[in-house]
C-alpha cells in the first residue's frame, strides 16, 4: 500500500512557543522609531528635491552650452520661442505643452531610477549607523 504524504504551507508554520510569545509582546522603542522615520523622510525629501533641480537645471545648461554661454543669444532664442508659441494655433500650443510635460516626467522618472540604487545604499548606511549608535533598527 502506498502512502501519500503532503506538506502544505500551513504545515510549515511554526507553532507558538513561550519564547516567541515574549518576543512578540516586547515594548516598542518609540524614540528610535520616530528618529528612523524622520531620517527616512528627510533623506527621501532631499532625494526628490535634488532630482527635480537636476531635471530643471539640465535644459538651462544645454541651452547655455548651445548659445556659447552668451546670455544675450539665450534670451534672443527664448524670445523667438515665445513669439512662435504666441502665434501658434491653439491645438499646436496644447500639443507642445503636452510634449514638454511628457519630456519632464520621463526625464525626472529616468533620473530618479538611475539615482535610486545609490540613494538606497546611502539610506541603508545611515540607518545602520543609527543602529550602531545604540538605537534598535526598525523595518
Amino acid at each position: 500500500m502506498m502512502v501519500l504524504e503532503t506538506t502544505t504551507l500551513v504545515d510549515r508554520v511554526p507553532l507558538p512557543t513561550a519564547k516567541r510569545a515574549r518576543e512578540k509582546h516586547r515594548a516598542v522603542n518609540w524614540l528610535a522609531l520616530f528618529q528612523g522615520t524622520c531620517l527616512v523622510l528627510l533623506e527621501a525629501a532631499g532625494f526628490a528635491v535634488s532630482t527635480l533641480l537636476l531635471v530643471l537645471g539640465l535644459p538651462l545648461f544645454v541651452f547655455l552650452l548651445i548659445a556659447g554661454w552668451d546670455l544675450t543669444a539665450l534670451f534672443a532664442q527664448l524670445g523667438n520661442l515665445a513669439d512662435h508659441y504666441r502665434t501658434a494655433e491653439p491645438i499646436a500650443r496644447h500639443l507642445f505643452a503636452q510634449d514638454l510635460q511628457i519630456a519632464f516626467l520621463s526625464s525626472a522618472g529616468g533620473l530618479a531610477l538611475l539615482r535610486l540604487p545609490s540613494f538606497l545604499r546611502r539610506l541603508d548606511r545611515r540607518l545602520c549607523r543609527q543602529n550602531n549608535e545604540g538605537y534598535p533598527r526598525h523595518g
